[in-house]
């Protein structure tokens, strides 16, 4: 297996512009991947000026040469499976039936875990962690307790498949009695969507395997990010995923030898949707502007996003965890106006100075910031295509980052189109 797996994963809460990067490494790849998250998750791909927003569907799948996997470690809600190819067929891709492949072994989030997670997040009331209510949480925890329901299910036995669907819902009902579902209705939709889902679903272990050993291109896109990391991530505000690069692995079911560039996506600021803490957040007109001119709106959510100053503690923590071959920065062009730019290099703590983050996210709000300052270069850069035409201080901004992080920019973000992409020789 002498050709290599390249993984792309956001470094920061999200929203970095994964999407973008796996538009612009689909073109060159022969299979993409989805390997965890469901459609919680929230890409946006512009090509020639045509918006697509994907959620399940992995950001290569506009590459009509690709074939896009779903991956077991991703949670399919089939309604909206279905609704998204639509709504991107309509928009003029490719029909995707045969060359969108879902994994026999992904598990199935219904309706009522979008219901459950709805009234979970009522519970908890002002200790409530912003989830996007996609029913993502229950559904991982379904699979946990060994009582979720996979695709494989579905299309076996439909008897067999029928009692798993019931004894769940019960178990759910039993624990919120306010969920109201009408059972035969479901169930009966459910018969339908065996027919219409068995052309998608398929071993894709064996695929990946295939296509790996075959030399095919393999291209996986992390949903989520680092920060949002189940284990890794400001607990408990996180997703329900392992979105670090050893979910890779796990949700594709591809051994660790053949994972070669891991690209990590860093936004030239930081972002966050939901609660949790955020060292660096801006609650002046500074942030005001970057959610502004970042048009920092979730793609999911459509929450308004947090904005603040890049933060390198917890970007040499997401380095740490995923070992970054190189990077991508995204958005660089929306600091264009900025007299003065600051990036967090250190936390203080109870007199103590940090490199590195604490485990607890009480502790983590609580951090004084260090900051170091750099000047703006106030100028557009939208129309730059070449690193050599960036103004002195947007390429020392560049540099900061590679010696905080140590490790080196690949591409430059300054648009939102896939021609927008510097690439950094």
């Amino acid at each position: 297996m002498s050709q290599k797996v390249t993984v792309v994963l956001g470094a920061q809460w999200g929203d970095e512009g994964k999407g973008k990067v796996v538009d612009m490494l689909a073109c060159d790849s022969d299979v993409v991947c989805r390997c965890q998250g469901g459609n919680n998750a929230g890409h946006t791909v512009v090509v020639e000026g045509t918006e697509y927003d994907l959620h399940l569907l992995p950001s290569g799948v506009i590459n009509k040469q690709c074939v896009s996997i779903i991956g077991n470690g991703v949670v399919i809600n089939l309604p909206q499976f279905f609704e998204e190819i639509k709504k991107n067929e309509d928009k003029g891709l490719a029909h995707l039936e045969g060359r969108v492949l879902l994994s026999d072994r992904a598990h199935i989030v219904f309706d009522f875990h979008q219901t459950v997670d709805g009234l979970q997040e009522q519970e908890k009331g002002n200790k409530s962690i912003g989830t996007t209510k996609k029913g993502i949480g229950p559904t991982y925890s379904s699979k946990a307790s060994r009582s979720g329901v996979r695709l494989a299910d579905l299309l076996g036995d439909f008897d067999v498949f029928e009692e798993k669907f019931r004894n769940l819902l019960k178990m759910y009902m039993n624990q919120h009695p306010s969920l109201n579902v009408d059972i035969e209705q479901e169930v009966t939709k459910y018969k339908e969507y065996a027919k219409s889902i068995a052309p998608f679903v398929t071993d894709t272990v064996t695929y990946l395997h295939k296509a790996i050993k075959a030399g095919k291109k393999v291209l996986v896109e992390g949903a989520n990010a680092a920060l949002l990391d189940i284990d890794f991530g400001t607990y408990p505000y996180v997703t329900s995923s392992n979105c670090t690069v050893g979910g890779a692995c796990t949700g594709l079911g591809i051994p660790p030898k053949v994972i070669g560039e891991v690209y990590g996506v860093v936004k030239a600021y930081s972002t966050r949707v939901g609660d949790g803490p955020f060292p660096t957040e801006l609650f002046d007109g500074l942030g005001e502007t970057l959610q502004t001119r970042g048009g920092e709106i979730g793609v999911t959510t459509k929450r308004k996003r947090r904005c603040g100053w890049l933060d390198s503690v917890l970007l040499r923590y997401s380095h740490m965890i995923n070992g970054y071959t190189a990077i991508a920065v995204t958005k660089l062009d929306i600091l264009d106006t900025f007299e003065e730019l600051k990036i967090c290099v250190a936390y203080n703590l109870n007199g103590k100075r940090l490199l590195s983050p604490p485990a607890s996210a009480s502790l983590l709000q609580q951090v004084e910031v260090e900051y170091i300052s750099l000047p703006g270069w106030k100028t557009c850069t939208e129309k730059v295509r070449k690193f050599d035409e960036l103004p002195t201080n947007a390429k020392k901004y560049i540099a900061a980052i590679e010696d905080l992080m140590e490790v080196r920019v690949k591409w430059i973000g300054v648009g939102k189109d896939r021609s927008s992409m510097i690439e950094v020789f």
